[in-house]
This record gives structure tokens, sequence and C-alpha cells, in this order.
């Protein structure tokens, strides 16, 4: 190519808003929860600070206006949450609700990463899991607690400032006997690394290495707030809410808002806009263009939607027609053209989810190797069909800027410095903001704005956020709240804020994306009260009576169950049950119908999940169970794939009975010996044959069977369905499978 291979980094900063309306005058805080400032002195201010080091390279960040504002309130020293209040009270008064919640809440951190290297944290750690909640609470000293208030703290500040400042160094070295002055300092601290975080932003823009973009305001989704009928495009079978959300007039405020903030604190306009959750449709572009933006961005899949093609990608998951990602599009609207740039899916979510089990320079190899791939693929299509060599390709790559790195070791800080000195090093790409690229290469290919999908990042739906019947009854709760906002014409910002601020907050994506299915956490119910006090404040601002059915929840937080994926997993495979390595994988109960396992009762549940590198595998199995006695000595995966040409084979195991789904035939077999944990591989051939196949499958049992089998071993692409039956034998007969009534079904990252 005659042009380098551009390449956009924008990365997207944002905490929906945690302060309470109704808990100003609390004692514990008036935030009900930390997430803004503990990402505030982990994630925000180093990520640019790493970038800094290597003045070459230009990346976008988003910050986000709800992000922005929690910011400056703890920088000045005006939030106050309960974890912090806990933090800066003596130990020695503590009650016992306070230490309660302490044992419950002050390990909320990746342990693996963020408490087990350090040894005082991890000592608690263990206790609390080793002994229970009773024994702690009986034998855990003033200085256990001290200790713990002081690591909860410390461990999210970021390692970066560990080389930079003596004083966090010297904490560390400390490593236990922190005393009350002692936690008041470290709050200090944080307070001071959050304050630079603004700032360093503004410097870094002003030289020209940082783009900064933003969101609407409280980081709403635009086309559910023009109409939630548009959940129906992706999905037409969708149950909708009851109440038909109907509210177009509500972008423009979301947009001005969140690009006042912008110019009071940055200096100048904001060019780019990142719809919040990559949601985009024809109904908002209008608004967008208004407001004078430039460019916003979406994902992959909203592309495919609109010019109605799928991206396949080959077996090392690179797109195979990268002409048609790899570019910005053109929407042109009555207000003027925007430009639109679409992320790659999954080099996004190998940073944000896959790399972090991988040594650092292996995976900025990696990362660097796709990139490199993705530049032949484009050099060859253009030389093969003799076009232009003028025309330059931009590879966008975005993604969450701060919940991924708790999973790397170091919070990223290795894997960064390796991932940039390398690509500083290379002539043939180039890193650029995207008003860079498309002030220079302006878009010449368009999408119709009537074609543009309405959909988000995720599998390019709304269904995260509506849809599901809890999600339904909180847009209907919403929805009743805005009508009666319609009904004070004369409750406008400046005569009535508290009433906006509470609309514009309830507004906001992320409560719908814990409520009901889809995902889940320790901290719903929560989420749940923090939605349902931000609809009260709208009725209260107004001088209306609250309806009861705002002080109940609206989903119990306590169901247990069968589940899908929530997120990609990265087990360590020992053979020892660790719930936070499983927290996001699927899960199937057994139990409650007549399979040969349900009587024997010892296999109780079934965890499965991925990530780019491996397909995971838990059995949860009853306490003490041993292979070959309580337990049959062997089990057999076997994967079906529908509506796929491929050469399959029964099951090779003798007394296989004729029922569904053990008398389907399959294309891959593994057996793993349960005594001694080895596994092999089998690909079916001709003639109902297995033949071997190399493999670099992980067994281990202890107190549970895991099992990590790589998707190189399958050689399937990605975006792939599989299904999966696992069956138990003796000695190579027949015994039973599992799960009992389905397969289980998941799709290649």
């Amino acid at each position: 190519m005659a042009h380098p291979l551009y390449v956009a980094f924008i990365w997207h900063q944002h905490q929906p808003l945690y302060k309470s309306r109704e808990a100003i005058d609390d004692p514990n805080g008036q935030y009900r929860m930390p997430w803004a400032r503990l990402h505030g002195v982990k994630d925000y201010l180093d990520l640019i600070l790493v970038l800094e080091e290597f003045p070459k390279l230009h990346q976008t960040v988003n910050l986000v206006p709800s992000l922005i504002l929690q910011l400056e309130d703890y920088s000045r020293g005006t939030a106050l949450d309960r974890y912090m209040a806990l933090t800066l009270t003596s130990a020695i008064d503590l009650t016992d609700e306070d230490k309660g919640f302490i044992f419950d809440h002050f390990f909320d951190a990746h342990h693996r990463t963020l408490i087990d290297p350090y040894y005082r944290y991890s000592e608690l750690n263990m206790q609390k899991h080793d002994k229970g909640r009773e024994w702690c609470m009986e034998n855990w000293s003033v200085h256990d607690y001290s200790d713990l208030l002081a690591w909860h703290n410390l461990a999210w500040i970021d390692p970066i400032f560990r080389e930079k400042d003596p004083e966090i160094a010297a904490w560390f070295e400390k490593g236990k006997g922190f005393s009350l002055e002692d936690r008041k300092k470290i709050i200090a601290k944080h307070r001071e690394i959050i304050g630079q975080i603004i700032p360093q932003h503004k410097k870094m823009q002003d030289s020209g290495q940082l783009e900064l973009m933003t969101t609407p305001y409280t980081h709403p989704i635009l086309p559910l707030l023009a109409d939630t009928d548009s959940g129906q495009v992706a999905i037409p079978e969708m149950q909708l809410p009851q109440k038909r959300f109907q509210y177009p007039q509500d972008i423009p405020l979301h947009l001005r808002k969140a690009k006042e903030m912008y110019r009071d604190r940055f200096g100048c306009e904001p060019k780019g806009l990142w719809p919040s959750e990559q949601s985009v449709s024809p109904a908002i572009l209008p608004y967008v263009a208004q407001e004078k933006f430039n460019w916003l961005c979406s994902d992959e899949s909203v592309l495919g939607w609109s010019v109605e093609h799928y991206f396949y990608r080959d077996e090392t998951g690179n797109v195979c027609d990268p002409h048609r990602m790899y570019l910005p599009y053109r929407l042109k609207t009555d207000y003027g053209d925007l430009a639109i740039v679409f992320r790659d899916h999954r080099l996004s979510d190998l940073i944000g989810f896959s790399y972090s089990g991988m040594e650092p320079r292996q995976a900025a190899s990696d990362f660097l190797g796709h990139l490199q791939a993705i530049s032949r693929s484009l050099v060859e299509r253009q030389e093969s069909e003799e076009t232009s060599l003028e025309d330059p390709w931009l590879v966008t790559i975005a993604l969450d800027g701060e919940n991924c790195w708790e999973y790397y070791h170091d919070d990223g800080l290795h894997f960064l410095r390796a991932l940039y000195a390398q690509l500083s090093e290379v002539d043939d790409i180039e890193l650029v903001t995207v008003s860079e690229f498309i002030e220079k290469f302006p878009p010449k290919v368009d999408i119709k704005p009537n074609k543009l999908h309405s959909g988000s990042w995720v599998d390019g739906s709304f269904s995260t956020w509506i849809g599901d019947p809890v999600k339904n009854k909180a847009w209907d709760l919403l929805t009743e709240a805005r009508e009666m906002m319609a009904k004070h014409p004369e409750a406008t910002e400046k005569t009535n804020p508290e009433a906006w601020e509470a609309l514009y907050a309830a507004e906001g994506s992320d409560w719908c994306w814990w409520f009901g299915e889809g995902h889940s956490s320790s901290h719903g119910a929560l989420f749940d009260e923090l939605y349902r006090e931000h609809l009260r404040g709208v009725y209260a601002a107004l001088g209306e009576r609250i309806p009861g059915n705002l002080y109940e929840p609206l989903d119990d937080h306590t169901k247990k169950g069968d589940r899908p994926p929530e997120g990609f997993i990265q087990p360590v495979i020992d053979g020892n049950p660790d719930e936070q390595d499983w927290e996001k994988a699927g899960r199937v109960e057994i139990g409650g119908s007549t399979g040969t396992m349900h009587k024997a009762s010892t296999v109780q549940r079934i965890y499965y999940g991925t990530d780019h590198m491996n397909f995971y595998l838990r059995f949860d199995v009853k306490m003490g169970a041993q292979p070959g006695r309580d337990l049959p000595n062997e089990l057999h995966l076997l994967w079906y794939y529908a509506d796929t040409d491929v050469f399959t084979s029964t099951v090779p195991l003798a007394d296989v009975p004729d029922e569904a789904p053990v008398n389907y035939t399959f294309h891959h077999h593994v057996g793993i010996n349960l005594v001694s944990q080895s596994a092999w591989l089998q690909q079916a051939w001709h003639s109902n044959d297995w033949h071997p196949k190399n493999h670099r499958i992980q067994v281990a049992f202890n107190q549970c069977l895991e099992i990590a089998i790589p998707w190189g071993d399958l050689h399937k692409e990605p975006d792939a369905w599989l299904q999966l039956v696992a069956v138990f034998a003796d000695h190579g007969k027949f015994r039973s499978f599992l799960p009992e009534n389905q397969l289980v079904a998941l799709k290649v990252p």
C-alpha cells in the first residue's frame, strides 16, 4: 500500500451516576458505590501517561460526562461514598454492621491481580474463605480491620504511581500495621491522582497526541429514547414494554449538555460522538448532525446489518473481506454529512478479554501480527484487482478503557508498554486519532441514513436493555415518570433542574444492563434501588405523589438457575473451583428431571464459557466424589455442528442407547480419563471413523473437574456455532450423558 495501515484506538471511560438523591445527609456518604473513585486511581490517568511515553502514537479517548462530574466531585473533596467513610473511620469505632459490610465488600476485586499479589490482603482474603464470616467477625482484631481498610484502597492504585511516587511505594513496602492516619493519607492520594485526570487529558489534547470525544450526558441509548419500538428492528419478535417510550426531544438535551461540559473543561468543540453502547439508528442522525458533531462510531455488527453483508473470518480470526470494514462511511443528513467508523469487534475484544491471560510481549506481538495480516490482505486485494493504491485504510479498535485492566497483572502496564513499543518501531502502521484520519481522507462510501441499522455493539440489537420482562418493567416506570414531566411544562431545566437531572440519570443505559437476564452482579439490588431513587427524584422535584411501585424492587436478585454466558472468562485450570473465575460463565443446573445422572446426583452443575483462546468447562460434583468410585472413570465430549457440511461419526463407545442426542453423529471427540486426568482428541473421518489429532487440552480434577480446550485444536472459524454433549463411560462402555434435556450451545468468539 502507498499509505501505511492507519489504526485508531478509541478508549471509552464511563461510570453511571452513583450519587444518591436520598442520602445526601447520610454519614456513610452520598455516593452509593465507589467505582468512579477506584477506577479513577487505577485506570483513567495511567492509560494516557503510558501513551505519553510514546509521542509518535496518537489515540482517541471518550470521557463520559457522568464520569467527569463524579471525578470532579471526588477531586474537590465533596464526594463521600460508604467505602471511603469506613476507611476514614477509626477501627475501634466500627460497629458490627460496619464490620459486616467490610467483610462483604472490601474484597470486591479480581483476587488474582488485586488481592493475591499482596501478602497481607491475601492473608485476610484466605481467612474470609477458609474460616468464614462468623470466625472472622469474632477473631479479627482492630489491626486486621485497619489493614483491610487500607489494602482495599491501596490495591486499586495503579502500579505506574508506585514508580513515580515514593509515598505510595512506601505504603506497599510497609504491607501491614496501617493506622487511621495512614488511611487518611491514602484517601488524600486518591483525590490527588483523580485531580490530575482532566488536566492531563487536556494537556495531551492540546499537544495533538489525544483526541477527546464525548457521549450523551448520562449515557442513554439514544435510539430507545427516540422510540422503544426500535428494539424490534433487529428482533421482530421482541416483547416490548406495555408503554411505548417515544421522546426524541430528549436526545438534543443530552447532546447539548455533553457539549457544554466538554467546551468548559477542554476549551474547544468535540468532533466525535461515542453513542452510548455504540447504539445508532436512522432516527438519531439528524440530532447528531444538528449539534455539529463530525463523526460517530459503532460496531462491525451494525455495519454488517447496514450494508447487508456478513463479515466472515478465517481460522486465525482475521476478516476475509477487510476492504468493506476498514474505512469510514458517510451518512448524509439534511443538516450536513456525518462520518461513521465501525470497530473491529474481535480485535477490540482480544485486548478487552483475552490478552490478560498471555505474557505481555507475546500478547503485543499477537496483536501486531493481526494488524500486519490485515495490511497484507488489503495489499493483495488491491494488487489482484489492479485498484488504486492511493486509498488509505483505517482499522478502528474501540473498547472499554477501564474494566479489562483488572484482569491484567499490574493493570496492563507491561502489555501496553510492550504494544506501544512495537507499534512505535514499525513504519507500515500509523496510530492516528479518528479526526486526523477523516479530515485528511474524507469518507467516499455512503450508507444511506435510512439503511443504517438500529442496533448496538451487543449482537447488533438492543436486547441487553429491553425485551426482558424486568427490563420492560423498568422502561414502563421510566415512561410514567417522563409522562409526568410532560404534564409540567413549567418545569424547565432552568426552573426545575432537580427534576431534569433525576430524569437524565434514570435515562442512562447502565440500569437496564443489570436488570433481568443477560448480566448479573453482586450489587444488582443496589443498581435496582439507585434506578428507582432517580425516578422518585423526578416526582419529588415536581411536587407529585411518588408511586408506591417505586419503593418495590424490580427483580429478585437472589435467584439462581440456568443461564447463558454473560462474558468472556479466563479460569485457572487446577480443579479447585474459583467462583470469581467462572462468574460470567454459562451454567446448567443438573436435576429436576429423570436423567440417570440426576438419580446418582453426583454431578450438580456444569459451567461453560470461552475467551478467544480456549473453550472452558467445569463440572461440579458432590464433595469428595472420586472417579472410578462415585463417577465413571471416563468423560467423553462430543461436538455436534448443525447445518455444517463436515465428516461425522457416531459416539465411539459400546452400549450407546438409540436416543437423542447421543444417537447423533459428531465431528470432534475429546476423551478424558478422569483417573489419570489425561486426554485425547479425535476428528471424524470417512466411513464412520475417528482419527487422532494433536492437542493442547488441559484437565484438572480436584474439588471439581475443569477443562480447557484451545480453539486452535478444533480449527473452527470465529462466529461458528457448536453444540456439545458430555458422555460418561466406564472402560469404553456408555453410562450416562449430560445435560439431560439440552445440548450446551455457544458461538466461537
